[in-house]
């Protein structure tokens, strides 16, 4: 190499080397100044920091800050109190804070905020340290070093608890009005200012025949909605009208009445709904009213008969407060008092109809009154002209729709004649008992009187027949027997004559009779001839009465049935057949029957159908005085040379 390229080579080098050195000047110069810039972005981050710290040291809701891990590592005093934890004395992790089943809900939402850096509007239950669940609204973000690289993450914890709990109280609120919406009686119809469907029921969508369901018709046109059920109504264009009308003026309509061609009426209510002096919508609510329409217009009828009724009945009626004041008469009362209304309304009965004694027992029964007792009493008064009256009076309180006794009310009934007619009859029945007294006397009197004399001739005839029983033939005899048989049968008749004028004169309390047993107990001592059988077909019952006297009925139907027999095998029949109220009796035998054309007159006394020497005639009217005493009949059926039933019935 030549000594001038060797030059050229070291002046190149000298200027490479200057170059460098100006480089490596200005690099240091450049890396000073960055370095300055540095710290003074450290500076001013440093008291960004600072200052950004004093806010969330002082910010009301709290502020929390943890690492990548979880674990917290502040808390502001705001979060101190929130959560009750002291994390500067004790370690802490966000799982700890949160509740068990939103655990993975919050996993998802820390691990959005790690990928996206930041979440919004989180909402979650935290726990607390004294275990109480709280509602918690969460704004987080990620903090990152200068190198853009996630160290740290930051939020802002509000207590929402509160708002939650009124929030949940509003939805309950608001579902148990839907819900009573949903199941009023009435239909609704809730419209918002532009006439829009808000709010409906089943019930409006029945009554409007409307197929889908309320919740499909929320955000609807209402009129058009109307448009088409318009034709459900006897007049739709003056339904379509009236609404037009109510919707103009806006004002509050009550128990508008529409009438459906179906016959259904409606009851149509409408209210605005004005908040801050705005107009919000409007209400409407449908209601069926048929019945009660149908109820208040026969009601009315009712009230207008019965008042007609009242007014023109042949009873006096007079309403009275609790004070005994005349409110109310009709003309019935007038024309019984002989006063007018204007006499009569405002003035206390009492004073002006009653005298002492009588006052004390209408002040009597006006306390039953009050006390809400019924009552019927008779009552004697003085009319106008000053006649006395006696009247029947039926009262019963009234009562105010609150249930309480206002008053009461008295029907008035002139009895006045029916009294005098009761007293007269008290006193023939006076006279009559005395009478029936006199001849039951009478009649002993005279059984006495007729039989001694009876005794003495039979006496006479059987010593006149004994002490010359010698010297009479055979004529004579039978003679003296017939006088003998006539005497015992006029005997035998007086005593009955005595037992039917002595039924139903002296009385007894009816005890429990066993019909079967008494029959039984007679068998045992009537004479039965031994051809005749006597079946008791049925168990006879215990019936109330007079034993003695059933003692005769049986006696003398059975006695007489084996009396009349005349048959070669004869049999008598004792049956009973239970009614509703009654035992119906029979007695049937084989006998000689009884003609139809006597049927009649059989149980009449004297009336006798043969010569037997011991029928006077007067058994069949004993047994019948005693059946009627017993409030029973009595009859027969017969076919002459067949037999004979007799029936009878008694109470039970």
């Amino acid at each position: 190499m030549s000594q001038k390229q060797i030059d050229i080579l070291k002046r190149a080098l000298q200027r490479e080397k200057a170059a460098r050195n100006a480089a490596e000047t200005i690099l240091e110069d450049k890396s000073r100044a960055l370095y300055d810039t540095s710290k003074r972005l450290e500076q001013l981050l440093d008291e960004k920091s600072s200052q950004l710290q004093g806010i969330f040291e002082n910010i009301v809701d709290a502020y929390v800050v943890m690492d990548l891990a979880g674990n917290i590592i502040k808390f502001n005093e705001a979060a101190v109190t929130l959560f009750g934890f002291d994390v500067e004395k004790e370690s802490l992790n966000v799982v700890d804070l949160i509740y068990k089943e939103d655990y993975q809900y919050a996993m998802n939402s820390f691990k959005e905020l790690q990928r996206k850096g930041v979440f919004k509007n989180y909402e979650a239950r935290i726990n607390t340290k004294s275990g109480n669940l709280k509602w918690a609204h969460i704004n987080a973000s990620m903090v990152y070093d200068k190198n853009r690289k996630p160290i740290l993450a930051q939020g802002i914890v509000r207590d929402i608890s509160a708002q939650k709990a009124s929030a949940e109280r509003l939805i309950k609120s608001e579902s148990r009005l839907a819900s009573l919406i949903t199941n009023l009686d009435s239909g609704v119809l809730l419209e918002d200012e532009h006439g829009r469907i808000v709010l409906t029921n089943k019930k409006f969508c029945d009554l409007f025949d409307i197929s889908i369901e309320p919740e499909l018709l929320k955000g609807e046109d209402c009129l058009d909605t109307v448009e088409k059920s318009k034709g459900l109504f006897e007049n739709k264009d003056v339904f379509v009208k009236t609404i037009n009308e109510i919707l103009e003026k806006k004002e509050t309509v009550l128990e508008d009445e529409l009438t459906m061609k179906n016959g259904t009426v409606l009851e149509r209510n409408f209210t605005p709904i004005i908040k801050d002096n705005v107009y919000r919508g409007h209400l409407w609510t449908y209601k069926d009213v048929t019945l009660n329409r149908t109820y208040r217009k026969s009601l009315e009828a009712q009230r207008q008969k019965y008042s007609s009724i009242i007014a023109n009945m042949n009873l006096g009626l007079v309403e009275v407060n609790t004070e005994d004041e005349i409110l109310m008469i009709n003309q019935s009362f007038i024309e019984m008092s002989g006063y007018s209304e204007a006499e009569l309304l405002g003035k206390k009965g009492h004073e002006i109809f009653l005298k002492g004694v009588h006052k004390d027992k209408l002040k009597n029964e006006n306390s039953k009154r009050k006390m809400g007792e019924p009552s019927s009493y008779e009552i004697e008064i003085k009319n106008k002209s000053g006649e006395t009256k006696h009247w029947l009076v039926s009262g019963a309180p009234n009562y105010d729709i609150n249930g309480e006794v206002i008053g009461s009310i008295g029907i008035h009934l002139d009895i006045t004649n029916n009294k005098a007619l009761e007293l007269q009859k008290e006193e023939l029945l006076l006279k009559l008992e005395k009478s029936n007294d006199e001849l039951h006397e009478y009649a002993h009197i005279v059984s006495h009187d007729l039989k001694s004399p009876l005794r003495s001739i039979n006496a006479l005839v059987s010593w006149l027949k004994e002490d010359n029983l010698a010297k009479f033939d055979e004529t004579s005899l039978q003679n003296f027997n017939h006088i003998e048989t006539t005497l015992d049968k006029m005997e035998h008749l007086i005593s009955d004559v005595l037992a039917y004028s002595s039924l139903g004169a002296e009385t007894t309390d009816n005890v429990d009779v066993d019909t079967n047993k008494l029959v039984q107990d007679l068998l045992k001592i009537l004479y039965i001839p031994d051809h005749i059988e006597v079946k008791i077909l049925n168990t006879l019952p215990i019936i109330k009465g007079d034993q003695t006297k059933l003692q005769q009925v049986f006696q003398n139907f059975i006695s007489n049935a084996a009396k009349f027999i005349d048959k070669e095998k004869g049999l008598i029949e004792i049956d009973v057949y239970e009614k509703d109220e009654y035992y119906e009796f029979s007695i049937k035998d084989n006998g000689i029957g009884i003609d139809e054309k006597f049927h009649a007159k059989i149980f009449k006394i004297f009336h006798s159908l043969n010569n037997n020497k011991d029928s006077t005639g007067i058994g069949l009217s004993i047994v019948k005085k005693i059946v009627d005493l017993h409030s029973g009949k009595i009859w027969l059926t017969s076919e002459p040379n067949i037999g004979t039933t007799f029936y009878f019935s008694l109470k039970k």
